[in-house]
């Protein structure tokens, strides 16, 4: 493999003139920066764009952190700040964090040590002390999922908003034994979500029913483990709302398993509009959040921060939009 020496020497010139080619450097005659060119084409040479980078304390690296890149809900929200990060001559690396709070904490030493330019949290575990304490000194924002009261730009939509939205559609068909399906995970949209379903009723002077609230896994089994525990307890409601699709999906398997048809026994919403809600039957009706959107506005805001040197603190909220389909009886 050639080194810059070797292009100095084919080109007659010194190392530094190499490396003011290289940087575009204007204190370089043409004819010099021909020859310069000519050499690192003749050697196929390679400059460490990372070593150099460094050298300028910067990377072009920008840090994603997941709690598991195999869920569905992040495939858009990954095109998204990857074409954002792409056209601003950012890459962009991705890794799973498995709800580790120790691995959060060793991918943010890369940022402390300087090895990438920021970090874009999906889904934080870490405390809000440490979440503000880092904040403050490097470029850190949140994406979709947010610790409440952070000093740290997020990028999401108004969860609680779309989740009255949604509960009060059902009311307004003339729903009245409205139930939800949440996660056990106390993230911060699940409970902002759950604030607007007992909004809704609440709004709507209907009595919230608790026996009638589930929390299961944030997955497909979450979904039929709540229907089973309806079924066993006979408290199946006439409506659901839910947190994701994969529950809304599961719990719409179960109901079928039990002989419910969906929707004149019982209408569902979910919640991401995935893109197996437009491949399932019924076609479920859900909260669109716009995925692309938001990983593109996440990687604007953090290029913005580490451009700047500074802790921008923005809260940008997104439109949603709710998609009634099949799933869901109209009165």
């Amino acid at each position: 493999m050639s080194k810059i020496q070797d292009v100095a020497n084919l080109a007659g010139v010194s190392v530094a003139t190499v490396s003011r080619v290289l940087n575009n450097s204007p204190k370089v005659s043409a004819k010099t920066r021909l020859n310069v060119i000519n050499a690192v084409k003749e050697l196929n040479y390679e400059p460490n764009l990372l070593g150099r980078n460094l050298r300028r304390s910067e990377t072009k690296m920008i840090l994603v952190l997941l709690q598991n890149i195999s869920n569905p809900f992040y495939s858009k929200v990954i095109k998204g700040m990857e074409d954002y990060g792409h056209k601003n001559n950012y890459n962009v690396m991705f890794c799973n964090t498995d709800s580790n709070i120790e691995r959060e904490k060793k991918y943010l030493d890369l940022l402390k040590n300087k090895l990438v330019d920021g970090v874009i949290f999906m889904a934080p575990e870490i405390d809000i002390y440490t979440m503000n304490t880092i904040g403050k000194n490097y470029p850190l924002i949140q994406c979709c999922e947010y610790l409440e009261n952070s000093q740290i730009s997020r990028v999401s939509i108004d969860n609680e908003k779309a989740a009255f939205e949604a509960v009060e559609y059902l009311i307004k068909n003339g729903h009245k034994k409205i139930g939800l399906i949440n996660s056990k995970k106390p993230h911060q949209s699940s409970k902002d979500r759950e604030k607007g379903y007992r909004r809704a009723l609440y709004e709507n002077n209907i009595q919230i029913d608790e026996s009638l609230i589930r929390y299961e896994s944030y997955g497909f089994k979450g979904g039929i483990n709540a229907i089973k525990s309806f079924v066993d307890e006979k408290k199946v409601p006439d409506a659901l709302f839910t947190v994701s699709d994969i529950i809304a999906i599961g719990a719409i398997k179960a109901l079928k398993s039990f002989n419910f048809n969906v929707p004149d026994d019982i209408s569902i919403i979910g919640f991401d509009n995935l893109s197996i809600s437009s491949m399932y039957d019924p076609i479920l009706s859900t909260v669109s959040q716009p995925r692309y959107e938001l990983g593109n506005k996440a990687m604007e805001l953090i290029i913005e921060i580490i451009k700047n040197k500074k802790n921008i603190i923005k809260n940008v909220v997104l439109n949603h939009q709710l998609l009634i389909r099949e799933s869901t009886k109209k009165e």
